[in-house]
């Protein structure tokens, strides 16, 4: 799993208006919870931690968290539990972290990538894919950033399945491996608005021109 390295620092100042000073200030509020411990109010820079953010592209990774308080720094093993982004701005507006032990073993859900370009699909099929991320079990440096399944040979009306992932042999996938991940299926067509409009008028001036021509009964 990524591990990228951030810098946080304690904070006593709290409610909506200290926020908004360190947002102001270039600072992203946060806390920090776990199993076990009281919550860590934090702050950290929105610039380097926004830079962070990127490399990860929805991947797991640890973050590998220096804490600055009274007492020093401290290093906590921590997951990017949610964030909370300004739906205007686009800017950070708080992040949830959550502290895990390296030692013990976890559930993540791993996002699932499908690469290339299937032969059914260049023969006008589409591919359908139910599965982006599956549930893995191990220890969290073991588990892997993303799954790979290539599809290029798949062809119009086959599939893959969890049983074709290529697993790491120190994690488990907790999936039911007949799961579908990936299909090509027949292409829906959905008749164009106009175009059905036209069939309808069609039929009409065929069925008028029909009536016209019948004869007459005697």
């Amino acid at each position: 799993m990524l591990q990228l390295d951030v810098t946080a620092r304690v904070r006593s100042n709290f409610g909506k208006g200290a926020a908004r000073s360190l947002r102001r200030a270039g600072r992203t509020p946060a806390v920090l919870y776990g199993p076990g411990a009281e919550p860590l109010i934090l702050d950290l820079d929105s610039h380097s931690f926004t830079k962070s953010l990127l490399k990860i592209r929805r991947r797991n990774a640890v973050i590998n968290l220096e804490v600055e308080g009274n007492e020093g720094v401290a290093r906590r093993h921590v997951l990017v539990k949610e964030l909370q982004v300004h739906p205007v701005q686009d800017s950070l507006i708080h992040a949830d972290f959550y502290e895990i032990a390296l030692d013990k073993p976890s559930v993540f859900a791993v996002p699932v990538k499908y690469e290339g370009k299937a032969i059914g699909v260049e023969l006008g099929g589409e591919l359908s894919t139910p599965v982006t991320a599956v549930n893995i079990e191990g220890l969290p440096l073991d588990i892997p950033d993303l799954i790979t399944l290539n599809v290029t040979k798949l062809k119009l009306g086959k599939k893959l399945t969890c049983a074709d992932m290529v697993i790491p042999g120190n994690v488990t996938l907790l999936e039911d491996l007949d799961t579908v991940c990936v299909a090509v299926v027949t292409a829906t067509i959905i008749p164009d608005e106009e175009e059905e409009e036209e069939a309808a008028a069609a039929e009409g001036e065929d069925a008028a021109e029909g009536s016209e021509e019948a004869p007459a009964a005697e």
